[in-house]
């Protein structure tokens, strides 16, 4: 069997119906495209007007094991009651292939956007992580890599430092500010944490509303500390961080213990995904979603600010950790 491209180049809409065709569906509607950088995905609807969602996996990304294993923490949040999008189980396996390609049929399950100056929501999304995150502590992914920093903050160095993308004239101060950054997260990172499967990728674009919250996209699920999942929820100047922060683990407390020492790897975590994901665009740019969707990459401004920003996150690792008010000091 031939890989199929890279970029998705051999992913056309015979391809995609075929391969619905394999399952038992019978696709009647058109094929809507979803946002989504990382993989292919389409809503439609069916010859009963049921709506579903597809999901073609990016070749050479995750193993058919590392897919399988997300699918089974989905259906463990389910069967805890937790509300994630889960995917169906068709002809009796979740996971699919049609031409090289994975992939998978979701039910299409709409909602409101996720408010995020929103106490109420940010209370109810804290209790139900706290239930993900019961749910994760129970075991660990074998097949699913854990936060650290070879993942994050070498391998994406690497990557920079081949690439053509960047400015000749800036590239050398580039890797400066990256080098400065790496080795001043090195001396605050630590693996003194307890590590559970995560949703991996909790920012408030992965959060419906329906009633409650409905966690969707756990294609970033991974090991790591559970403060991964939720320092992308907090936000504003210091008092409101507070003020979330309180909420938030008040909240999630009701459900799973939050280790406060964790609270030191919020900016290493901060400066991490920051690497990761400047250089996870460079990699995906032979992707022509890629360059179209990321037009100012190629802009020399782009990169100045960047080096700026890699600046200004190296010199936030060096201040004291945040501090929570007095009930959640550890």
């Amino acid at each position: 069997m031939t890989e199929p491209a890279f970029n998705f180049q051999n992913l056309n809409p015979d391809t995609i119906l075929d391969a619905l065709w394999e399952t038992g569906i019978r696709v009647e509607s058109g094929l809507t495209a979803l946002n989504s950088y990382e993989n292919r995905v389409y809503q439609f609807s069916d010859e009963d007007k049921k709506r579903y969602v597809v999901k073609f996996y990016r070749p050479q990304r995750w193993s058919s094991l590392q897919i399988e294993e997300e699918h089974r923490f989905t259906a463990e949040l389910l069967a805890d009651e937790v509300p994630v999008a889960a995917p169906l189980v068709l002809q009796g396996q979740t996971l699919h292939q049609h031409n090289g390609y994975w992939f998978t049929v979701f039910p299409s399950l709409g909602g409101r956007q996720y408010e995020t100056d929103n106490y109420d929501h940010l209370e109810w999304v804290g209790r139900f992580l706290g239930r993900i995150h019961q749910t994760g502590r129970k075991k660990t992914f074998d097949a699913r890599p854990t936060f650290g920093l070879e993942e994050y903050i070498h391998e994406p160095h690497q990557v920079l430092e081949s690439s053509t993308l960047i400015p000749a004239k800036l590239k050398q101060n580039l890797l400066a500010s990256v080098d400065l950054l790496s080795a001043t997260l090195q001396k605050c990172w630590h693996t003194q944490w307890q590590p559970l499967r995560l949703h991996g990728d909790c920012h408030p674009g992965n959060i419906l509303w329906r009633d409650g919250p409905l966690f969707v996209d756990l294609d970033d699920a991974r090991n790591g500390p559970a403060v991964q999942d939720l320092w992308m929820l907090v936000n504003g100047d210091l008092q409101e961080q507070r003020i979330q922060w309180d909420i938030l683990l008040e909240a999630y407390g009701e459900f799973c213990e939050f280790d406060t020492h964790e609270l030191s790897l919020i900016e290493p975590l901060r400066a991490m995904r920051m690497v990761y994901y400047l250089a996870w665009i460079v990699r995906r740019w032979e992707d022509p979603a890629f360059p179209a969707s990321f037009p100012w990459m190629t802009d020399e401004d782009f990169w100045r600010r960047q080096i700026a920003i890699f600046n200004e996150q190296t010199r936030l690792l060096q201040e004291p950790p945040l501090q929570l008010m007095p009930a959640f000091q550890g």
